[in-house]
């Protein structure tokens, strides 16, 4: 997947804390297991060693068909914070406060949600656990989590949504940046970035 230039985001809502209590995650009940970093790091590399560009094939199914536990998780996780509402339920900003807090104690990393144009949510990561910033790659290089946004967001979304990684610290950018968007509207960004276009202008014309 391309990368283009950094736009400035038309708004960006910071992740802040809420006011609910402390709750470890409990990864016994959960259908989930703690990875390393290196371990995720190691992975990618060997796909790509030895199976090129279908590694981020390989890798985006893998975190699609995750989506589905983590999501199951993250609804446990807002009943034991004593959030009534189910994630479907909550206003969008309170989803995104909580989904931000629920990937930091999943061990993901500290997420920005934001907006790009008026289609597209832009996801900011400056610490994200998949990426990697001595790996030197020429594309975004978080294909698992792509994967595992498509279907985590997804569930709250009126339809079916893509994502595209268009900044990546495994490339040396300061950031990890994921854009969310319908089908159609993610696949016309993707076009023209292969045509060389900025992925804002690309989300702006789309």
């Amino acid at each position: 997947m391309g990368r283009s230039g950094s736009p400035v985001p038309d708004a960006t809502i910071p992740y802040t804390h809420t006011l609910h209590p402390a709750v470890m995650l409990d990864l016994t009940t959960n259908q989930l297991a703690a990875v390393p970093r290196a371990s995720l790091a190691a992975l990618r590399a060997a796909l790509l060693r030895d199976a090129g560009p279908a590694s981020a094939a390989y890798l985006q199914e893998a975190g699609y068909a995750g989506g589905e536990a983590l999501f199951s998780s993250f609804r446990a996780w807002l009943a034991a914070r004593g959030v009534n509402d189910a994630p479907e339920e909550l206003d969008v900003d309170e989803f995104e406060r909580q989904a931000a807090e629920f990937f930091r104690d999943a061990g993901w990393g500290s997420l920005k949600v934001g907006t790009l144009g008026e289609s597209v949510a832009a996801l900011d990561a400056e610490d994200w656990a998949e990426s990697d910033p001595s790996a030197a790659l020429d594309h975004p290089g978080c294909h698992l989590t792509t994967g595992l946004f498509a279907d985590f967001f997804g569930r709250i979304a009126d339809s079916p949504l893509a994502v595209l990684e268009v900044e990546c610290r495994s490339m040396g950018d300061a950031r990890c940046r994921f854009l969310l968007g319908s089908a159609e509207v993610m696949g016309h960004v993707y076009e023209e970035l292969g045509r060389g276009v900025r992925y804002d202008e690309a989300v702006g014309a789309a």
